[in-house]
């Protein structure tokens, strides 16, 4: 299954503190504005989300359809055939792609120890 970027998505206190501190670690903004309240940050190929007041909790977030510099992929796995694989494996889904639509979609999962896990597609 061709899951795409992933990144870890964060929900903290206050974003200006948290760019702060991801920047002191080699971190620079890719995408988003503080007016938006996020965040992308990356480090080589390593993306975090910084998300204030959007969501609770942490997020393991996958975009198919997008490597790593967020450039879209020729070949990737859409987020309703990867929901159907979910429900044909019994998978709980907390929130579901519209199957009857195409391009961006997101469908939301926990594992089996309550992490949260995104999938969003933006293409």
């Amino acid at each position: 299954m061709k899951l795409g970027a992933f990144s870890v998505s964060l929900s903290v206190k206050d974003l200006t503190v948290s760019k702060s501190f991801y920047e002191n670690l080699g971190f620079t903004v890719f995408a988003g504005t503080a007016q938006q309240n996020y965040l992308i940050m990356k480090n080589d190929q390593t993306l975090i989300g910084l998300f204030q007041g959007m969501f609770e909790g942490n997020l393991l977030t996958f975009n198919p359809g997008w490597d790593q510099a967020a450039n879209t992929l020729d070949s990737f796995d859409d987020v309703r055939d990867i929901q159907k694989k979910m429900k044909v494996e019994k998978v709980s889904l907390i929130q579901e792609a519209d199957e009857s639509t195409t391009g961006p979609a997101s469908m939301m999962m926990a594992d089996p120890d309550g992490n949260m896990i995104l999938i969003d597609q933006h293409v």
